[in-house]
């Protein structure tokens, strides 16, 4: 059985054509090896260093609110937590679970409307992450989400397929389909795309886009740059100012042809939001302005070992309209200090959130 099995391959290896091209692949392979290249992240994350670390979008609101996290173990990681808020698009109570190993990463919160959503996500290998999310809404909302998504990060690029809502039904298959790439091309830029095809139901056709990014990443600082196939510009750049202060710019313009009972043209549309962040010993800062007149400050206090104090700040410099947010974090657990420092001095688990 072997011999008949081994037979068409050395048929292949002796064919010159394959050979040629086995040749061309192995040598690509070498020299791409040599350049030592490095993972240059994801397509989401092409800048996360401005968007989700140094800007404000993740961190702010408005009104009181109140965690209590209790932690019941840390390797694996498991632990519970209840929040408290009243305020702008605050649910009034959630509840909140986590459990983390090196394989998998489970989540679940619900809120007092019955709202739940979760999150899984399982590792195949070192390089290789499957990653799910569920929301189930109540009834008559019609926010209901399912997304599947797999992801491969390889030496030097980041591969993922994701499926949102997807439908395989009679008539066709309906749903958003995104597919993202991501490769290092030399040791500080990469450059990658984002293809998308979605259909919203059976009686219309699907639509599909293209869009490119490119990512420049030198020692303190780095730019990003994301062109749409809508016709939006995104751009990004960051740079780290000293140990302990981070400074970040971006700029998103969209074109739009006009309307025609309005004369047509071109409607163009753009904000540029400048932020920064303060890191000190027991707290961090953060304060943002942007084009649209609104400035933003926020402070992370730590003012006990299990307690943060965090103060938020919104003002309109158009309008004169302000908003406050005070926000306290309480966290406990069950083991004593001398078990604490043990777990400390050994390795985190690699969970894949």
């Amino acid at each position: 059985m072997a011999s008949t099995i081994d037979a068409p391959l050395a048929f292949l290896h002796k064919n010159p054509v394959f050979a040629g091209l086995t040749d061309v692949y192995n040598g690509f392979q070498e020299r791409r090896s040599r350049l030592g290249l490095s993972n240059p992240g994801t397509v989401e994350n092409i800048a996360k260093e401005v968007q989700r670390d140094t800007l404000l979008t993740n961190f702010m609101f408005t009104g009181l609110r109140a965690d209590l996290t209790k932690a019941f173990g840390f390797s694996p990681l498991f632990q519970v937590s209840h929040q408290f808020a009243l305020g702008e698009r605050l649910n009034p109570y959630t509840f909140a679970a986590l459990y983390g190993t090196n394989q998998m990463f489970a989540q679940g919160n619900i809120d007092d409307q019955g709202a739940l959503s979760t999150r899984f996500n399982w590792r195949w290998g070192p390089s290789s992450i499957t990653k799910t999310q569920f929301q189930i809404a109540p009834a008559g909302t019609g926010q209901d989400m399912a997304q599947f998504e797999h992801e491969y990060t390889g030496a030097d690029f980041t591969a993922s397929v994701k499926a949102l809502n997807p439908g395989f039904l009679e008539g066709g298959i309906t749903g958003v389909f995104i597919g993202q790439y991501l490769q290092s091309i030399t040791s500080k830029l990469a450059l990658g795309l984002e293809a998308v095809w979605q259909r919203a139901g059976l009686t219309q056709g699907p639509d599909s886009a293209v869009s490119y990014v490119a990512r420049y990443k030198s020692e303190d600082w780095l730019a990003s740059v994301q062109l749409q196939a809508q016709g939006a510009l995104n751009t990004s750049y960051w740079r780290r100012l000293s140990d302990k202060v981070q400074a970040g710019v971006d700029m998103t313009l969209s074109v739009a042809p006009g309307n025609p009972m309005m004369g047509g043209g071109i409607q163009k549309q753009g904000t540029t939001t400048i932020g920064a962040k303060y890191d000190f010993r027991m707290s961090t800062y953060r304060a943002q302005v942007d084009t649209t007149g609104k400035l933003s400050c926020l402070l992370e206090k730590r003012v006990a070992p299990p307690i943060m104090m965090t103060f938020a700040a919104d003002v309109d410099l158009f309008t004169q309209q302000a908003k406050l947010g005070v926000g306290i974090s309480i966290e406990s657990s069950d083991m004593d200090m001398e078990q604490q420092e043990t777990l400390s001095s050994q390795p985190a688990p690699n969970i894949p959130f």
